[in-house]
């Protein structure tokens, strides 16, 4: 089978490694999103595995579309009767971008009727009740290029099932994930991260560490589609939880000046199953102190779009310069969408890369050079 797996812009090229490194097949990046094949162990492994991925989903068909005639013969011509059942719901929602079909409703309805007159055919039937399972088709159609898509996780792959609540800016927890492996997190990493909120950050370093499925806790929506193997998804849990590795030093140190904030990550940690690894506690910015040893930084500090105005957040940026000191064993991973954050910091980055945290365009600035 062949699959899609959405994610974040500018995470492709860590999203196409964690596929390799689940054995998936003919891996290939594209903005937003990373192609890949495999059986349908790989496609339960995927699903239990995948940090950086927001969802996974069934390939079906791609086709150029200028107009909605093109539209609807290829999607009609896509074997849409070796998922859906005669009795199943099939709704389709999508989206378009700098093509020739830009109006939503139209391409749903075209999309809709063409599956249903596919279908009409090789059931024999007139009319679907949709009354079974739910296979949610998904379509994007980008520079008249149309992808046709079936859902197989159901809610986000962010929701590893750990953060019931969160503070007044959670970051995604693929987004975390995302930093964490470009840090590259080790068994014996210290992490401090010292605007913890409700500690995604922590915990998906944590998980990481531990090598814990995200997945692991939650369900998908494919495990009751009538053509997968139910076994592949009992299998591949089995493999993840065999996987998994507490034999670690890897430790978590966050500070917040919220205390609210404090208590979700602390509930959130526990849930998650890494709270013997976390440390929190209460403290300003500007009372943080590094460690004499080595240590990793990771942070999302507050900025102008989030919770504080421009100054505010500068005057942040300002401090963390002068506590965050250039030395050899220490490294900082720090994510803004200040243009001016390495002039106030003080300091060029080694590196930078331009992420979104939700559609904020951002760069996460990388300080690993002793």
């Amino acid at each position: 089978m062949n699959f899609v797996a959405p994610c974040l812009f500018g995470v492709e090229s860590i999203l196409a490694n964690e596929l390799k490194n689940i054995q998936a097949e003919n891996v290939i990046a594209e903005n937003g999103r990373v192609l890949f094949s495999g059986d349908e162990a790989v496609l339960a492994r995927a699903n239990i595995n995948l940090r950086t991925a927001e969802r996974v989903l069934i390939l079906v068909g791609r086709f150029k579309a200028k107009n909605f005639t093109e539209l609807f013969e290829n999607v009609k011509n896509l074997p849409f009767e070796n998922y859906i059942g005669k009795n199943d719901a099939f709704p389709v929602k999508g989206w378009s971008l700098n093509s020739a079909l830009h109006s939503i409703p139209d391409c749903q309805k075209i999309i809709k009727k063409a599956i249903v007159e596919r279908l009409k055919t090789k059931y024999s039937i007139e009319w679907f009740e949709e009354i079974g399972k739910k296979y949610q088709i998904q379509f994007s159609i980008l520079k008249d290029e149309v992808t046709i898509m079936i859902d197989t996780s159901g809610e986000g792959l962010h929701k590893r099932g750990y953060r019931a609540v969160a503070n007044d800016a959670p970051i995604k927890e693929t987004l975390a994930a995302s930093f964490a492996l470009l840090a590259r997190i080790y068994p014996d990493t210290k992490l401090y991260d010292p605007f913890c909120g409700s500690g995604t950050i922590l915990i998906e370093s944590a998980m990481i560490a531990n090598n814990i499925a995200p997945g692991l806790k939650r369900g998908f929506i494919c495990e009751s589609f009538d053509f997968i193997d139910q076994s592949v998804f009992r299998i591949e849990r089995e493999r993840a939880i065999d996987l998994i590795n507490r034999a670690n030093d890897f430790e978590a140190f966050g500070s917040d000046i919220d205390e609210k904030a404090l208590e979700t990550a602390k509930f959130n940690a526990k849930k998650a199953g890494v709270e013997k690894q976390i440390t929190l506690s209460k403290c300003d910015i500007k009372d943080f102190s590094l460690p004499d040893d080595r240590c990793l930084i990771i942070t999302n500090p507050p900025y102008g779009e989030r919770l504080l105005d421009i100054k505010q957040a500068e005057a942040l940026y300002k401090i963390m310069g002068e506590k965050f000191i250039k030395e050899k064993g220490k490294k900082y991973y720090i994510i803004t969408p200040d243009e001016n954050f390495e002039s106030i910091f003080s300091r060029s980055a080694d590196k930078r890369r331009k992420l979104y945290n939700g559609n904020i365009k951002c760069q996460l600035y990388m300080y690993f050079k002793g």
